[in-house]
Protein backbone atom coordinates (compact mmCIF):
# COMPACT_ATOMS: atom_id res chain seq x y z
CA UNK A 1 0.00 0.00 0.00
CA UNK A 2 1.17 3.93 -0.04
CA UNK A 3 4.06 4.50 1.80
CA UNK A 4 3.10 7.28 4.48
CA UNK A 5 6.93 8.57 4.34
CA UNK A 6 7.96 11.74 2.42
CA UNK A 7 11.23 10.31 1.42
CA UNK A 8 10.77 7.95 -1.21
CA UNK A 9 13.05 7.04 -3.83
CA UNK A 10 12.69 7.35 -7.53
CA UNK A 11 12.43 3.11 -7.63
CA UNK A 12 9.65 2.97 -4.88
CA UNK A 13 7.52 5.77 -6.42
CA UNK A 14 7.81 3.42 -9.34
CA UNK A 15 6.88 0.58 -7.75
CA UNK A 16 3.70 2.46 -6.35
CA UNK A 17 3.06 3.57 -9.87
CA UNK A 18 2.90 0.05 -11.00
CA UNK A 19 0.56 -1.52 -8.01
CA UNK A 20 -1.96 1.09 -9.24
CA UNK A 21 -1.38 0.15 -12.68
CA UNK A 22 -1.98 -3.32 -11.98
CA UNK A 23 -5.03 -2.97 -9.91
CA UNK A 24 -6.37 -0.50 -12.60
CA UNK A 25 -5.70 -3.10 -15.01
CA UNK A 26 -7.06 -5.60 -13.29
CA UNK A 27 -10.17 -3.94 -12.47
CA UNK A 28 -10.78 -3.57 -16.23
CA UNK A 29 -9.73 -7.00 -17.00
CA UNK A 30 -12.87 -8.13 -14.43
CA UNK A 31 -15.00 -5.98 -15.76
CA UNK A 32 -13.95 -7.06 -19.89
CA UNK A 33 -14.63 -10.74 -18.88
CA UNK A 34 -17.95 -9.67 -17.54
CA UNK A 35 -18.59 -8.21 -20.79
CA UNK A 36 -17.06 -10.64 -22.96
CA UNK A 37 -19.56 -13.17 -21.72
CA UNK A 38 -22.89 -10.73 -21.86
CA UNK A 39 -22.22 -10.54 -25.79
CA UNK A 40 -26.34 -10.37 -25.74
CA UNK A 41 -26.48 -7.15 -24.04
CA UNK A 42 -23.35 -5.90 -25.36
CA UNK A 43 -23.78 -6.23 -29.10
CA UNK A 44 -27.99 -6.70 -29.85
CA UNK A 45 -29.07 -3.98 -26.51
CA UNK A 46 -26.48 -1.50 -26.88
CA UNK A 47 -23.89 -1.18 -30.23
CA UNK A 48 -26.49 -2.36 -33.06
CA UNK A 49 -29.68 0.57 -30.93
CA UNK A 50 -28.39 3.07 -33.40
CA UNK A 51 -29.09 0.57 -36.35
CA UNK A 52 -32.97 0.39 -35.26
CA UNK A 53 -35.43 3.24 -36.76
CA UNK A 54 -37.09 3.04 -33.53
CA UNK A 55 -33.95 3.87 -30.98
CA UNK A 56 -34.76 6.67 -28.88
CA UNK A 57 -33.02 9.40 -30.00
CA UNK A 58 -34.94 8.52 -33.46
CA UNK A 59 -37.86 9.08 -31.71
CA UNK A 60 -36.91 11.89 -30.21
CA UNK A 61 -36.30 13.73 -32.91
CA UNK A 62 -39.65 12.65 -34.61
CA UNK A 63 -41.67 14.01 -32.29
CA UNK A 64 -39.23 17.34 -32.50
CA UNK A 65 -39.82 17.37 -35.92
CA UNK A 66 -43.79 16.87 -35.86
CA UNK A 67 -44.14 19.67 -33.41
CA UNK A 68 -42.71 21.74 -36.04
CA UNK A 69 -44.88 20.27 -38.24
CA UNK A 70 -42.90 18.14 -40.69
CA UNK A 71 -41.93 14.61 -40.55
CA UNK A 72 -38.17 15.48 -41.99
CA UNK A 73 -36.40 14.33 -39.15
CA UNK A 74 -38.57 10.66 -38.96
CA UNK A 75 -36.63 7.62 -39.64
CA UNK A 76 -38.39 4.78 -41.25
CA UNK A 77 -35.24 2.43 -41.99
CA UNK A 78 -31.41 2.09 -41.63
CA UNK A 79 -30.23 1.05 -45.37
CA UNK A 80 -27.67 -0.74 -44.52
CA UNK A 81 -26.44 -4.24 -43.41
CA UNK A 82 -23.35 -5.91 -41.85
CA UNK A 83 -20.66 -8.04 -42.73
CA UNK A 84 -17.53 -9.35 -41.38
CA UNK A 85 -14.89 -9.64 -44.26
CA UNK A 86 -12.23 -11.23 -42.40
CA UNK A 87 -12.03 -14.65 -40.60
CA UNK A 88 -10.96 -13.23 -36.67
CA UNK A 89 -13.15 -10.02 -37.47
CA UNK A 90 -15.87 -10.91 -35.11
CA UNK A 91 -14.20 -12.04 -32.48
CA UNK A 92 -11.46 -9.10 -32.51
CA UNK A 93 -14.46 -7.11 -32.53
CA UNK A 94 -16.19 -9.11 -29.26
CA UNK A 95 -12.83 -9.10 -27.52
CA UNK A 96 -11.78 -5.06 -28.07
CA UNK A 97 -15.85 -4.24 -27.25
CA UNK A 98 -15.27 -6.00 -24.41
CA UNK A 99 -11.98 -4.26 -23.33
CA UNK A 100 -13.97 -1.08 -23.99
CA UNK A 101 -16.76 -1.81 -21.81
CA UNK A 102 -14.41 -2.75 -19.38
CA UNK A 103 -12.70 0.51 -19.69
CA UNK A 104 -15.85 2.88 -19.38
CA UNK A 105 -17.31 1.06 -16.24
CA UNK A 106 -14.14 0.58 -14.87
CA UNK A 107 -13.42 4.21 -15.07
CA UNK A 108 -14.23 5.92 -11.49
CA UNK A 109 -11.56 2.99 -10.03
CA UNK A 110 -9.02 3.93 -12.36
CA UNK A 111 -9.59 7.68 -11.11
CA UNK A 112 -9.60 6.01 -7.60
CA UNK A 113 -6.56 4.69 -7.91
CA UNK A 114 -5.16 7.44 -10.02
CA UNK A 115 -5.80 9.92 -6.82
CA UNK A 116 -4.19 7.38 -4.54
CA UNK A 117 -1.05 7.60 -6.31
CA UNK A 118 -0.98 11.29 -6.73
CA UNK A 119 -2.39 12.54 -3.19
CA UNK A 120 0.16 11.68 -0.97
CA UNK A 121 2.23 13.88 -3.10
CA UNK A 122 -0.11 16.74 -2.18
CA UNK A 123 -0.66 18.95 1.08
CA UNK A 124 -3.55 18.54 3.00
CA UNK A 125 -5.18 21.94 2.12
CA UNK A 126 -4.50 21.25 -1.60
CA UNK A 127 -6.23 17.08 -0.83
CA UNK A 128 -8.79 18.71 0.61
CA UNK A 129 -10.10 21.49 -2.27
CA UNK A 130 -9.51 18.16 -4.29
CA UNK A 131 -11.64 15.41 -2.19
CA UNK A 132 -14.62 15.79 -5.09
CA UNK A 133 -12.36 14.95 -7.65
CA UNK A 134 -13.32 11.32 -8.31
CA UNK A 135 -16.86 11.76 -8.19
CA UNK A 136 -17.21 14.85 -10.67
CA UNK A 137 -14.34 13.07 -13.10
CA UNK A 138 -16.56 10.10 -13.26
CA UNK A 139 -19.85 12.09 -12.90
CA UNK A 140 -18.39 14.17 -16.43
CA UNK A 141 -16.79 11.20 -17.95
CA UNK A 142 -20.36 9.25 -18.26
CA UNK A 143 -22.08 12.33 -19.35
CA UNK A 144 -19.55 12.35 -22.21
CA UNK A 145 -20.23 8.51 -22.88
CA UNK A 146 -23.88 9.02 -22.81
CA UNK A 147 -23.92 12.57 -24.78
CA UNK A 148 -21.85 9.74 -27.55
CA UNK A 149 -24.52 7.42 -27.79
CA UNK A 150 -27.16 9.41 -27.53
CA UNK A 151 -26.83 12.36 -29.43
CA UNK A 152 -23.56 12.15 -31.65
CA UNK A 153 -23.46 8.11 -32.28
CA UNK A 154 -27.35 8.15 -33.92
CA UNK A 155 -26.60 11.52 -35.99
CA UNK A 156 -23.34 9.51 -36.95
CA UNK A 157 -25.24 6.48 -38.20
CA UNK A 158 -27.94 8.21 -39.69
CA UNK A 159 -26.03 10.29 -41.77
CA UNK A 160 -23.25 8.03 -42.75
CA UNK A 161 -25.71 5.20 -43.10
CA UNK A 162 -28.19 6.55 -45.72
CA UNK A 163 -25.22 8.42 -47.98
CA UNK A 164 -24.45 7.42 -51.04
CA UNK A 165 -22.59 8.94 -53.92
CA UNK A 166 -24.66 6.31 -56.25
CA UNK A 167 -27.26 3.67 -56.40
CA UNK A 168 -24.94 1.58 -57.91
CA UNK A 169 -22.40 1.63 -54.25
CA UNK A 170 -24.19 -1.64 -51.70
CA UNK A 171 -24.32 -0.17 -48.05
CA UNK A 172 -22.72 -3.11 -46.61
CA UNK A 173 -21.01 -2.18 -43.59
CA UNK A 174 -17.55 -3.84 -41.89
CA UNK A 175 -19.02 -4.78 -38.63
CA UNK A 176 -15.41 -3.22 -37.29
CA UNK A 177 -16.46 0.42 -38.92
CA UNK A 178 -19.69 0.02 -37.73
CA UNK A 179 -18.16 -0.88 -33.92
CA UNK A 180 -15.16 1.89 -34.26
CA UNK A 181 -17.79 4.47 -35.15
CA UNK A 182 -19.69 3.57 -32.32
Amino acid sequence: MAKVEKDMSFLDHVEELRWHLVRSTAAVMLVAIVAFVMKDLIFNKILFAPKNADFVTYRFFCKVSKFFGTEGLCIDDMPFTFQSLAMAEQFSVHIWTSITAGFIIAFPFIIWEFWKFISPGLYEKERKGARTFIIISSFLFFVGVLFGYYVVTPLSVNFLGNYSISDMVARNIKIGSYIALV
